[in-house]
């Protein structure tokens, strides 16, 4: 079964709109996991405009399946990496203003960057993961980084997933292919719901894990926190 990682950051943002600590970050962390996920995501982004640092470091003893970190690698975010020992690190190409992710690295041309900061992840044992499209080139060349999985960024699936889903998913099973061909792990994630999920999983049985964050915590505003958690997990199994 691919596992689920929720993405908690728009808790953090609703937490930050009005202040103090409601609704509590930390709680739903814990609450996501006695729900049934299998993961919790953050990203923090330099101006902690939703998730904090200090939130990554208050949650890493909370969670007990698996941590996963996103985030631009500068040193400010390698060395709060280091300092948590997440189990997982996804590397994202975002400049300091970005709304959202909303790209994949170019893995040739940031090889040697990619190279350097994942053998650093590496040494201190922490998993990491690209985030990438699914140009075949750059999803092959994401192996020569040194990385363990990639995170395929699946926005332009959920767009054409309305219209023509085996359109939509064609691209992301032949870039799935490329990376297990490349002893690659994959991960997916981005404007992934209840609608597109399950196709999508059906479609790359090699796909280890989906991070869901912005619909996930929308839906449960309709379905609560715990009937949403399952629900996405039906999508899965």
């Amino acid at each position: 079964m691919t596992r689920l990682s929720v993405n908690i950051n728009k808790i953090a943002t609703l937490r930050n709109a009005r202040g103090g600590n409601v609704p509590n970050v930390q709680q739903v962390g814990v609450d996501c996991q006695r729900f049934g996920a299998q993961g919790i995501t953050v990203h923090p982004r330099p101006d902690e405009r939703h998730i904090r640092y200090e939130d990554v470091r208050l949650l890493r003893p909370l969670v007990l399946t698996e941590f996963n970190i996103e985030g631009y690698p500068n040193r400010e975010f390698i060395d709060l990496v280091l300092s948590v020992m997440p189990e997982q690190v996804t590397l994202v190409p975002d400049p300091p203003d970005a709304l959202t992710s909303n790209a994949g690295w170019d893995t040739i041309a940031h090889e040697s960057f990619l190279r350097e900061v994942i053998s650093e992840f590496r040494q201190h044992g922490i998993r990491t993961s690209v985030f990438v499209g699914t140009d075949l080139k750059l999803v092959a060349h994401a192996a020569r980084c040194g990385t363990d999985r990639v995170e395929l960024y699946t926005e332009p699936y959920a767009i054409e997933y309305p219209t023509d889903h085996a359109a939509a998913i064609a691209p992301f099973a032949r870039a799935a292919q490329v990376a297990v061909d490349n002893g690659l792990g994959i991960n997916a994630g981005h404007d992934l719901n209840l609608v597109n999920l399950q196709y999508f999983a059906k479609g790359i049985p090699s796909l280890a894990e989906v991070s869901i964050g912005h619909a996930l915590i929308a839906d449960a505003l309709y379905y609560g926190l715990e009937n949403t958690v399952q629900m996405y997990l039906n999508c899965l199994r």
